[in-house]
């Protein structure tokens, strides 16, 4: 599963026992070694999807981590690129990687930003957040975004019922709700809170206008549904 520049399973253990903060400190170095790095083949079709919804100036990576995103924000952005992250190990290696951009330490619930950019993506992140902390997330990033400014991210389809990827994602789930009530400090990390209906009227509530756009460089599964959409949430121009 992990490359062999990747961490080991004592160094996964102490992660995960530690906070999201700290435990992605203490990651940063071997995280793109890792398969929670969002992978170059849903970035590049992330960003050609992107590419039709243009033109944007600026751009901003929500959760930006090492900064896998912010290569989509310069490949379809023509003016600033920024990005914003909580861990400070994680962003220090976004600022070797991405030297040009502007890289903020800040909590994405209480983002430090007027409204200055025209687009705003996120890559894995979401399942940091409970779904109260959601509501919040997507009021920071409205926030965040001049009038009618675009806030995007891919959606992968749901495993189908009774596969093992359901099984799997399933089961991390349940592990990490009984670590949580067993040991402190929580480390929030669900795959099965981020539900797309659940997730469209969160958006909606926050005052964002969605609609969803296949990724067609994905492909479509069986039936003819995209295997995963954008969620492009867009703010009001008034």
């Amino acid at each position: 599963m992990f490359t062999p520049q990747g961490p080991s399973l004592r160094e996964l253990t102490v992660q995960a026992l530690s906070s999201v903060e700290h435990g992605y400190d203490l990651l940063a170095t071997k995280f793109d070694a890792t398969p929670f790095r969002t992978s170059d083949r849903l970035l590049a079709a992330v960003a050609d999807t992107l590419e039709t919804l243009g033109p944007f100036d600026s751009g901003l990576d929500v959760c930006c981590g090492t900064g896998a995103g912010l290569g989509v924000l310069r490949s379809v952005c023509a003016g600033r690129v920024a990005g914003v992250d909580f861990s400070t190990g994680m962003l220090a290696r976004a600022r070797g990687a991405h030297p040009a951009a502007d890289l903020v330490r800040a909590d994405a619930l209480a983002l430090p930003f007027a409204p200055a950019f025209d687009l705003a993506v996120s890559f894995g992140a979401f399942g940091h957040f409970l779904p109260d902390d959601q509501r919040t997330l997507f009021a920071q990033v409205h926030g965040a975004l001049r009038p009618g400014g675009a806030f995007a991210f891919p959606l992968p389809a749901p495993p189908p019922v009774g596969s093992r990827l359901y099984w799997t994602l399933w089961g991390f789930d349940a592990a990490m709700r009984v670590r949580n009530a067993v040991w402190r400090p929580p480390f929030v990390m669900y795959y099965r809170t981020f539900r797309l209906a659940d997730v469209r009227a969160r958006l909606e509530d926050a005052g964002f206008d969605v609609t969803l756009v296949p990724v067609e460089p994905l492909g479509r599964r069986e039936g003819g549904s995209p295997r995963c959409r954008l969620v492009v949430a867009r703010k009001g121009s008034g």
